[in-house]
């Protein structure tokens, strides 16, 4: 893990240099910030793995800071309703946003909603990504991702597949999948990634992609099966499973992101001041270490960086959306 983060603190080092002097300029509010409690508005609801990244995020940041950083879940309409309050509140820095990969796929979805993801908020810095596990429950008779495949193709429209909800980046995974494999399944949508999971568990839907951080658990646990990781490459925590590419659909990869932002108008100065807090983060065994048992890889990058990604992922989700014949509201 330090290996790998080596090249990503190399450029930390570099973006922290160059916005150093900035620190020290009186009345740009980095120097006092933050000098009252922080919320942390996470659009999701508790248990799924923005709820997980944005806690074990607020735990870290709570000692440096000296004030309490408050998760607040706030989840609905595929996270709008998250990213809503926090493009409303006051641009100090005091109110966040921790979200994934849904926060790119709600402009395709949601046409209508009252908040611009690219216009309304002010990137930080990305914090992890993590692949997904191709899960099932224990009763599906299938044993690989070409019996699973194989299984769907034979009775198409039996077995249905569980979601975080309509439109969040569990939903699209689902999707992408499904119009790779050419199969025909049913969507169920739950009210969080937690919940889907207790659905799969208990065999109420069959099959999931979901994040590695809410199934890894109960893959460990024997409760369901894994039978691929959506990564490029196989993941050290379960070695032993293939990725999905390696099992039956080349090219197949997907990864979920998790990153933070600020309303639109933050001094660049306060998102410095945080962003050089996360990247110190990243340089501690404890902070690594516990993303690493999630399944999580620390992603962090400068706010620049994660606004150009951001970006791409909204037109790439956009495209998904379309090929999947979503509804768009």
């Amino acid at each position: 893990m330090v290996r790998a983060l080596r090249p990503v603190l190399l450029g930390v080092v570099a973006y922290c240099a160059a916005t150093a002097s900035v620190f020290s300029q009186p009345g740009n509010g980095a120097a006092t910030f933050p000098a009252k409690p922080v919320r942390m508005v996470i659009p999701l609801a508790p248990g799924g793995g923005s709820d997980i990244v944005g806690r074990i995020v607020a735990q870290s940041l709570a000692d440096p800071w000296k004030q309490s950083v408050v998760v607040d879940n706030r989840p609905g309409a595929g996270g709008t309703i998250g990213n809503n309050i926090v493009a409303k509140s006051p641009a100090d820095g005091y109110t966040l946003l921790v979200s994934s990969s849904t926060l790119a796929i709600g402009p395709a979805l949601y046409k209508n909603a009252s908040s611009d993801v690219v216009k309304d908020f002010a990137t930080v810095s990305l914090l992890a990504d993590q692949p997904s596990i191709m899960a099932v429950h224990a009763t599906v008779p299938a044993k690989s991702m070409p019996d699973l495949i194989a299984l769907f193709k034979a009775q198409p429209g039996k077995y249905s597949f569980g979601s975080a909800g309509t439109g969040t980046a569990s939903h699209l995974a689902n999707e992408l999948f499904r119009t790779s494999a050419g199969v025909d399944v049913v969507h169920v949508p739950y009210k969080s990634a937690g919940l889907a999971t207790t659905g799969l568990l208990s065999g109420e839907v069959q099959f999931m992609v979901t994040n590695m951080a809410t199934a890894l658990p109960q893959v460990r646990s024997g409760r369901i099966k894994g039978l691929a990781v959506t990564s490029a490459k196989r993941v050290a925590a379960v070695p032993d499973l293939p990725t999905v590419s390696e099992a039956g659909l080349p090219g197949f990869e997907y990864t979920t992101w998790y990153g933070m932002l600020a309303p639109s108008g933050t001094a660049a100065t306060i998102i410095s001041r945080i962003h050089r807090d996360l990247a110190a983060l990243a340089q501690e065994p404890k902070m690594q270490e516990r993303f690493a048992a999630q399944g999580l890889d620390a992603r962090f990058t400068a706010p620049a960086e994660f606004d150009a990604y951001l970006k791409d992922e909204v037109a790439k989700w956009s495209r998904v959306v379309k090929a999947a014949g979503l509804q768009a509201n």
